[in-house]
This record gives C-alpha cells, structure tokens and sequence, in this order.
C-alpha cells in the first residue's frame, strides 16, 4: 500500500516490487531467466477441467546480492556511445541507458473507458517519461516488477506510484498523447523507474519523441573496484567533460539531476498545470492553475515576489533569517530575478521544464553568480537557505550561484 495525500490509500493491482533500498540500490535480489527467453504464462483457466493436484516445483533459488548499482549522469545528456562504452569496462557486470524526457498528455482515460485526465482545449500535461532496452534494464528491476516487461516490449507502460496516485489511475487504463494511446500494464515503485512518472520500452519513447539519454545505471561485478569503473567512464567521456557517479544512499532516486526533486514530486507539493510551448523557450501555462497556486506577496529584502502560494513562508522565513542575523547587505534587491517563470531550463525545450515554471526556485544577486560560472554567495546566507529547505545552485555540478530550490519543508529552527 501506498500512502498518499489526504490520508487516503492506494493499493495497486500489481506487487510493488522493491527496485532501490536506502536510496540507491537495483536489483537487490536475482533471479529468473533473462526476458528473451521467458515463455509465456499460461492464462487463468485455460483449458476444459482443472488439472489434478501435483506437488509444485522448488522455486527458483533467490540471491541476495550487495547493494551496490552505481548511477552515472553527465549534464545535458549523455554522449553518444557513452553507454556502450560503459559495458566494455572492466568489472561491470551491466549497463543501461535511460532516455527520458518531457511528453505532452492531450487526456487519460481510466480501465472502464472513463476520462480522468481533460486538460483545457489547445494545452496538455507535460508528463516525465524514461525508457530503455528492455533486456538492458530487466538485470535492475525485482523479480516481480521483471514479469511487466513483456507487456512493455508490446507498447505498453509502466506508471510509478506516486504518479498513479496524482492520476487517479491504474493497470488498465489509457494514457493519450495526441493520437498515440498507451496501455498501463502495472504500477511500480518510484524508485524502481527512477522517480519518473511514467516507464516504456525505447521504442515506444521514440514515439513520444523521448530520445535523449540522461544517465546509465550500471551493476558493478564481485569485489569490481567504484574508482576504477568512474576513472573508465571519464576515460570516455570529451574533453572537460563533467560526470556525476552516485552509489546506494548517496540519492534519493537514481536518475540525471539528482540534486533536486522530480516533477512527480513538484506536482504533488505544488500542483500540477496543463501548458504549450511558445516561442522562445517559454510555456503558456492554463491561467487558472496560475491564479490558484501563483500569488504576490511582501517578503524580508527583496520586497514583492511572484512565487507559489506553498514557497511563501519558507522563502519567507529564510530571509526574515538572513535580516535577523544582520545580513540582509549581502542580497542585492535590484539583483533579484524572480521566482515564477512559465519556461524550460534554459528556455530550452529539450532540457525539461523549469522548476521556475511551478513557483518553486528563485535567483538572487544574479549579477555576482552567472550560471555557469564560479559562484559568490556568502556561505552565511547559503546555510541559512539550506536550514529553511532549499538546495542551492552553486553547489551543482554545473554552478548556478544565483539559484535556491525548494527540496523539503523546514521549520528553520
């Protein structure tokens, strides 16, 4: 079972199997053949009479193993042939590329044929896809969560838990990307799919225009060293080039950009909208989701912000701190960027949507921390952002000095 908002449970149709431990750990146990060879299971009462009870076999043996899959991930995406590479290292037992990306849901539908999900006309709900080679991913998946493979080498696909609970729906129902409809085979964990809110075969990610490869997950062999399988992935990598390498616990999900929350997370803390593209960059997002969730209001130093009702008292609180400890010359009113913006990152279709776009981040003293470059907030402030429940920027592997997110809720004490 699944908790979810308002107290409310969800009991998914299909085992939630276990895909992470301890915020980092595939395939904890191994068993079964790989997917290519599995035979079909029979269908419930097939055949004329129920056949006479004979003594089941012994199932097949479960090994526990370390919990020890590495996450690999490199900004923008990751380079071409990257992937195959990795699977040539010595001490890697198996590797896997995940593409994912942002696809556009015109509607839903639930298993009897009743519309869920009906987003205004001309916009849809921008929906966080990944997919992979199937037979490539299975050596990361539990036992159970491996039996939904062959309804995904089909075309069908994999909802994440937290996802089917925001969506109000499970195995059976339909997901409709303009004119391509997909089946929801089952449910998994969040962890088991990298927290994205919806799993399919690569093929089938190619339909929805998901194509870019974000990370690897990679299973190290026996006693295989971590620093000598990370030197080999740099090894390949372009000059300069910037790699991030997670082992279990060091992330709360495996998956590109680790340092901040999932969209599936952002929509359950602070709403989810339906937009389109437009030019440049930008999204037009259903104005009345704005008008519920975007608010103006008075904070500490920086006057009047345009930020998501639900940020409020945090970025409140964080700056009423920043004021209180005699600090408030070290932010820069005139150099503050804002907090809602309807865009990509980067204005850049390609990279995902702004967390901007939910009201959840601001920048400030942009003129002294340009993205990209060496980042010159005072570590005083930072703490202070950081106890109140932001991640900041200047900390990633790509510096945006400018750039507090919201991660968690703080009381700030």
């Amino acid at each position: 079972m699944i908790r979810i908002r308002g107290g409310r449970t969800l009991v998914t149709a299909v085992a939630l199997g276990v895909g992470l431990v301890g915020g980092g750990a595939l395939g904890l146990a191994v068993q079964g053949r790989p997917l290519a060879h599995r035979q079909p299971t029979p269908a419930a009462g097939a055949g004329s009479s129920r056949p006479s009870p004979s003594p089941s076999p012994s199932p097949a043996p479960v090994r526990l193993v370390t919990p020890d899959t590495l996450l690999a991930w490199t900004p923008g995406g990751l380079p071409p042939g990257l992937g195959a590479g990795v699977k040539k290292i010595a001490g890697v037992d198996h590797a896997v590329a995940v593409v994912s990306g942002t696809a556009w849901m015109t509607r839903s539908l639930a298993a009897d044929g009743t519309p869920v999900d009906r987003p205004p006309s001309g916009l849809a709900i921008p929906i966080e896809v990944a997919g992979a080679d199937l037979a490539d991913y299975e050596p990361f998946l539990s036992p159970a969560d491996r039996t939904l493979l062959p309804a995904l080498d089909r075309g069908e696909a994999l909802l994440g838990a937290s996802s089917a609970a925001l969506r109000h729906l499970g195995p059976g129902a339909s997901l409709l990307f303009g004119s391509i409809k997909l089946h929801v085979a089952g449910v998994v964990a969040d962890a088991a799919i990298g927290a994205h809110e919806l799993f399919v075969s690569r093929a089938t990610a190619g339909r929805l225009k998901v194509r870019t490869e974000r990370y690897l997950l990679i299973d190290p062999g026996s006693g295989a060293s971590r620093k000598k399988i990370t030197s080999g992935i740099r090894a390949l990598l372009p000059p300069g080039g910037l790699l991030r390498v997670r082992g279990p616990g060091e992330t709360p999900f495996f998956r590109q950009g680790d340092a901040v929350l999932s969209p599936i997370r952002l929509k359950e803390l602070f709403g989810e909208f339906a937009a389109r593209p437009i030019a440049g960059g930008f999204l037009r997002i259903d104005p009345a989701w704005v008008a519920t969730h975007i608010v103006t209001a008075s904070v500490p130093i920086l006057g009047h912000v345009q930020c998501n009702r639900a940020l409020i008292p945090q970025l409140r609180g964080a700056l009423a701190d920043v004021e209180r400890e005699g600090l408030a010359h070290l932010i820069d009113p005139a150099a503050y960027a804002g907090c809602y913006s309807g865009r990509f990152v980067n204005r850049n279709p390609e990279a995902g949507i702004s967390h901007h776009a939910w009201g959840a981040a601001v920048d400030i003293n942009v003129t002294t921390n340009a993205y990209g470059h060496t980042p010159h907030q005072d570590p005083r402030v930072v703490a202070i952002f950081e106890r109140w429940g932001f991640t900041w920027g200047g900390e990633w592997l790509v510096p945006d000095g400018m750039h507090f997110e919201f991660v968690r809720f703080a009381s700030g004490g």
